[in-house]
């Protein structure tokens, strides 16, 4: 039987601006501009290598109430998907939940309209998609709202703990029952927008919405589930070896330099009943680049400096230069000095210094006047690091001097 064609990706965040300035042409943020050219990757990779399935796992925009020119962008690479005739399933993640239960989520819109083709996860249940290679059974979890799940009376005295535990019961209890649900003859997908144990955090902390109800990864890797898509966490990757995979997208651009290191991309699965393969397809995410240079033996500190900048690719990117100095070496390298070696980069993010000074006397308890002069002078050389045999010298000179 020939596999089903899915692509996963989670974590689109339009609207972070981190680093970036207005671009003239669009009226946009350059950093919105880098998220939504990631976006057209994927719309582009699923079109070329023919989609039957596209799951975004959460979090289309950075806030819960975009602004509508992020939400028409958004739209229209969805319709792209569409109108080829790919489904697409929006679960809803913390970031595109509403203040309040009762108001529509920021890609409810989507639900409202009935677009055709496109499936929002917004509640706990499992949606049957029909695609061109065959049907489809996804169980879907958004972002465990307590709101929701608990009922106000019964945990009105309980612990944030006892809630925390309460919650993740729940949340437990409901996969389990979507998988007793499945068709054991149809290809199975759990989506959930959640946090994992086990699982290794980026920088998404630094801009999460709303407290996070852990899960136990024993609970995602029941074997009725041919493959389990996760959103939340902005690092990729995957938290079982065995099967079904277990696998963290990640998000698809890099918020700051925390996520520097990270590979950023979606994955690609071939999905069959009992044996689903899948890969990372890495994305042309905008680079982050720190240069660390340590200048403090140097007799020509900027020309070191334009030494170590050379053996960093720093084009195109976000660069970020940090450098040690001696307090004399301070007025030889000046920001205005620094600048003109950056040209290449798309934007700089900072330019620290950490200048080396050397550790202040220190007395203790006593006072200045209580030490006689040459006692003075021992805590002086001391606080200068001169050499014991060198400062024995001087100290016996001065004991002459002060007549002593």
């Amino acid at each position: 039987m020939e596999p089903i064609r899915l692509l996963h990706f989670a974590d689109l965040h339009i609207g972070i601006e981190n680093y970036g300035r207005l671009d003239p042409t669009t009226g946009l943020n350059g950093r919105v501009l880098d998220f939504l050219a990631r976006l057209d990757e994927v719309v582009q990779y699923a079109l070329e290598h023919e989609a039957d399935l596209v799951l975004f796992a959460g979090d289309a925009y950075k806030t819960r109430d975009p602004n509508p020119t992020y939400q028409r962008a958004f739209a229209r690479r969805i319709k792209q998907l569409t109108d080829a005739g790919i489904p697409v399933l929006l679960l809803v993640g913390n970031h595109d939940l509403p203040a309040m239960p009762q108001r529509a989520s920021s890609v409810d819109i989507f639900h409202t309209l009935a677009v055709p083709n496109v499936y929002v996860g917004r509640e706990e249940g499992v949606i049957r998609i029909p695609t061109r290679r065959g049907p489809v059974q996804v169980g879907v979890i958004p972002f465990p709202v307590r709101q929701r799940l608990l009922t106000q009376e019964e945990y009105r005295h309980a612990s944030v703990e006892q809630i925390d535990e309460a919650l993740r019961t729940v949340v437990s209890q409901i996969i389990q029952a979507m998988a007793r649900q499945l068709d054991p003859g149809i290809p199975a997908v759990l989506a959930a927008h959640l946090s994992v144990s086990g699982a290794m955090y980026g920088s998404e902390r630094s801009v999460m919405i709303g407290r996070d109800a852990v899960i136990l990864l024993s609970v995602l890797t029941d074997p009725a589930w041919d493959y389990v898509a996760l959103g939340h966490i902005h690092k990729h990757q995957s938290l079982h070896n065995g099967y079904p995979p277990v696998v963290y997208a990640g998000s698809l651009e890099r918020i700051d330099f925390g996520e520097e290191k990270d590979l950023k991309g979606f994955c690609w699965v071939e999905l069959r009943r009992g044996e689903t393969t899948w890969q990372f397809v890495e994305v042309n995410a905008r680079r982050f680049v720190t240069i660390t240079a340590d200048l403090r033996e140097e007799d020509d500190p900027l020309a070191a400096l334009r030494g170590s900048i050379a053996q960093h690719n720093i084009r195109d990117a976000v660069v970020r230069v940090q450098i040690r100095l001696r307090p004399e070496q301070e007025r030889l390298v000046r920001d205005t000095d620094i600048r003109p070696l950056l040209t290449d980069a798309a934007f700089i993010g900072a330019i620290t210094r950490e200048v080396e000074r050397k550790a202040r006397l220190r007395l203790g308890t006593v006072r200045p006047e209580e030490l006689t002069p040459p006692q003075l002078l021992e805590r002086y050389l001391e606080a200068k690091e001169v050499p014991p045999e060198r400062r024995r010298e001087l100290l016996e000179a001065a004991r002459e001097i002060f007549g002593e």
